[in-house]
């Protein structure tokens, strides 16, 4: 089961400090089922490529941390 915790753990650590060098962070907006729903803010939340930055970072970021994550969606 996938935990707040542990995703918020993994955003500080690998996905955050990225985001930011743009002007952008990320909040969790909440877990349900594997699955993690989140709003990209700042700069990254009205960038054209919020969706390429959600797939490819954070989606692939938590995945490889916890595989049983199923789902990143944006809220």
């Amino acid at each position: 089961m996938v935990t707040k915790d542990a995703v918020e753990e993994i955003l500080n650590k690998n996905v955050r400090p990225r985001l930011a060098m743009d002007g952008g962070d990320i909040e969790v907006v909440d877990v349900k089922e594997n699955k993690v729903y989140v709003k990209l803010t700042g700069a990254c939340g009205g960038c054209p490529d919020a969706a390429m930055t959600l797939y490819y970072l954070v989606r692939q970021t938590l995945q490889d941390e916890l595989p049983e994550v199923e789902d990143v969606l944006s809220m």
